[in-house]
């Protein structure tokens, strides 16, 4: 019965273009109320983050549970999002992936919120793996789809459903990425450097990253060239934060980059990477 619930919901529900088609909106605000009805439905994508944090997770939560037949798991769910000191989007949608975890293990239905059109919906099942006990290999194998996904959101919360789990088995977190950054998905790469940024955006800092950032060396050295802008963002972003607290290795490994190598692709990330020394 499960497997049936995302091709009904695919072809029954006639989506509008003007919904298809729109630009999400710069504030609050600016957000459309049909827009986020069917947001809260979970018959289309948030477009950016200002839609994003306005989905109202237990509203979609609803709607989820009703497809699956599993309206009395509600309560469990609107318990544990209620029962946060600081609840936000970022967190309810931690609390609601691991309540899943808590609850089922039912292949089919983690399937279902894996492949939703709702990127919330994946945000959630991303989540639900952070709330089982797994090896680091395990873990980082089975969020690859994750950090894959075409969705920015998805993206981002596989960086915060692993990152502490990362910090806990860095060495061999580094290894195992190490090995992505050959991977054919720009996403994939950006993820092997993202995630373990030394303090990134709203996630942990890695202490050890930001005293000993020649650990990442591997990592950072297989992308310096890289060809795509969303990589390169990323190496340089790494090291420019790497350089609040270790300047003198990354003017080190940026001499040594500009020296090797006369791509424009190696300059734009040394510039990335010297901004906040070169303010």
């Amino acid at each position: 019965m499960l497997s049936d619930l995302k091709p009904i919901m695919q072809t029954s529900k006639k989506i509008p273009e003007h919904i298809i088609n729109r630009k999400g909106p710069r504030s609050a605000k600016d957000l459309d109320p049909e827009v986020l009805e069917y947001l809260n439905r979970g018959l289309i994508e948030t477009a950016n983050l200002m839609e994003w944090l306005a989905v109202d997770q237990l509203k979609l939560l609803k709607c989820i549970l009703d497809d699956l037949n599993k309206s009395n798991w509600y309560d469990s769910f609107y318990e544990a999002v209620s029962d946060q000191k600081k609840p936000s989007a970022n967190t309810n949608t931690k609390v609601i992936g691991v309540t899943f975890a808590q609850l089922t293990n039912d292949r089919k239905i983690i399937d279902y919120l894996s492949n939703h059109p709702s990127d919330v919906c994946r945000c959630w099942a991303t989540q639900y793996y952070s709330g089982l006990e797994m090896s680091i290999t395990e873990r980082l194998h089975t969020n690859k789809p994750f950090a894959a996904d075409p969705h920015f959101g998805v993206r981002e919360v596989a960086i915060f459903a692993t990152k502490e789990y990362i910090i806990q088995d860095l060495d061999q977190s580094i290894m195992i990425l190490s090995n992505w950054t050959k991977d054919t998905d720009e996403n994939v790469r950006r993820y092997a450097v993202e995630t373990i940024r030394p303090i990134g955006v709203w996630t942990k800092k890695i202490d050890e990253l930001k005293e000993n950032p020649e650990k990442a060396i591997e990592i950072l050295e297989a992308l310096k060239s890289d060809t795509s802008k969303y990589v390169k963002d990323a190496v340089g972003n790494w090291l420019n934060d790497a350089s609040k607290t270790r300047p003198d290795w990354v003017l080190k490994i940026c001499k040594k980059w500009g020296e090797n190598s006369q791509s424009k692709d190696t300059k734009y990330i040394i510039k990335k990477a010297l901004r906040t020394i070169n303010k």
